[in-house]
């Protein structure tokens, strides 16, 4: 199944290069695959996955290794931002 994964901001540096520009990649994922295991490969420190939207709706750290996807999904993530 196909869902669109998106990394702003200083994440956009675990991306592959071609994808840096814009801050996506469209993945082909397997049924039942969760968000735990849809950001391990990209190597980010469980520090910087601070913001997760799925659809633009809010994932909970706890739910993050459970919560799974569908067809069409995008995954968005966001690092800790401080700012003023």
């Amino acid at each position: 199944m196909n869902i669109t994964f998106k990394l702003y901001a200083s994440l956009t540096e675990y991306l592959p290069a071609e994808a840096r520009r814009s801050n996506r990649v469209e993945l082909d994922i397997p049924a039942e695959t969760t968000i735990a295991q849809i950001v391990e490969p990209y190597g980010m420190p469980p520090k910087l996955v601070h913001l997760v939207l799925v659809n633009g709706v809010f994932i909970a750290p706890e739910d993050r290794a459970t919560r799974t996807l569908v067809e069409g999904d995008v995954l968005a993530i966001w690092p800790p931002i401080a700012g003023g």
